[in-house]
């Protein structure tokens, strides 16, 4: 069954030449990708129309950071949080509770886990309470004007079908830039 099936060994193997890096080189690597975050997270904001499809891709360096180590990606994390406040912030009711957090999660479990059903349930659940806080606890409109901050049985669970389905989704995207990134990092 596909969703059994382990996912390539990429991640780990990008994990491997990561840590032959020295500290300087996982320092500047993680300040280069919390500004490349925080520019494709502000281009929501600041370019409506194509920086909504763009700002999605924030996603992927926090993920990349994150497989630097897990102290990396959080410190990428918190820095694209700053960087935000100063851009766009009001990015800053969306990044921190969904792309920056499915990126860490990602490459958490990129490392640890190996299944895809494994990966895709914990990064849906952590995304789908990233979505939830905002939206209930918050009371910022993540979906715009159409779903109410009010509790729904339903919105929940379409919620939660979303979160499951994005997951899903960044699970592929991500092993595929993963298989590229690993290309271009053995090749230098």
């Amino acid at each position: 069954m596909y969703f059994m099936r382990s996912i390539s060994s990429s991640p780990n193997d990008i994990h491997q030449i990561f840590m032959r890096w020295s500290s300087l080189k996982h320092s500047l690597f993680g300040a280069l990708m919390a500004s490349l975050a925080a520019i494709l997270q502000a281009t929501g904001g600041v370019l409506p129309g194509i920086g909504m499809l763009l700002s999605p891709f924030t996603t992927l360096p926090i993920l990349l950071s994150t497989l630097v180590s897990i102290r990396t990606g959080i410190l990428t994390y918190i820095l694209t949080i700053l960087l935000l406040l100063l851009m766009e912030p009001s990015e800053l009711f969306i990044f921190p509770f969904t792309t920056g957090i499915l990126g860490i999660g990602l490459g958490w479990t990129f490392r640890i886990l190996h299944r895809r059903l494994e990966i895709i349930l914990i990064n849906g659940l952590l995304l789908f309470t990233g979505i939830c806080i905002p939206l209930y606890v918050l009371g910022f409109p993540v979906f715009g004007p159409t779903v109410a901050s009010n509790f729904d049985g339903l919105i929940l669970l379409m919620i939660f079908g979303f979160s499951i389905l994005y997951s899903w989704l960044w699970l592929e995207l991500g092993l595929f830039f993963l298989r590229k990134i690993e290309i271009i990092l053995k090749s230098g």
